[in-house]
């Protein structure tokens, strides 16, 4: 019995974390990624502290087709910026923070449930 989830064929599944990367739609992503709703980029981002307004600029220009951005920390949650979890309220999105294993599983069942939801990766090995 196949149990794979029904996804549009435009929308970005992940399908396996670690080694440093991300295996997305079938394409392998070396580094942190941004998961957006239709295509996956490259984030020059090793830790969360160094999570930044303009490094998630590629998310607010998908702000008004995503409500809820996931934040993968790496081996562990880590807690965000107040100033920058208003700018992404302001973006009219909320940010949920949690470890990398974690975002990458919540982002595969709200995607599965058509929620509107991205996700910023930060890879563990």
């Amino acid at each position: 019995m196949d149990i794979t989830p029904p996804i549009a064929a435009d929308r970005q599944f992940i399908q396996g974390y670690g080694g440093g990367g991300f295996r997305i739609s079938g394409v392998r992503h070396e580094g942190s990624v941004l998961v957006l709703p239709e295509q996956t980029l490259a984030w020059p981002i090793a830790a969360a502290n160094e999570i930044t307004r303009e490094s998630l600029k590629p998310f607010r220009q998908a702000a008004g087709e995503v409500a809820i951005l996931l934040l993968g920390c790496g081996s562990g949650a880590a807690i965000i910026d107040p100033e920058l979890r208003q700018q992404i309220r302001d973006w009219g999105a909320v940010i949920e923070a949690m470890g990398t294993g974690a975002a990458c599983r919540t982002y595969n069942v709200l995607l599965t449930e058509e929620r509107a939801v991205a996700a910023a990766l930060i890879a563990v090995e």
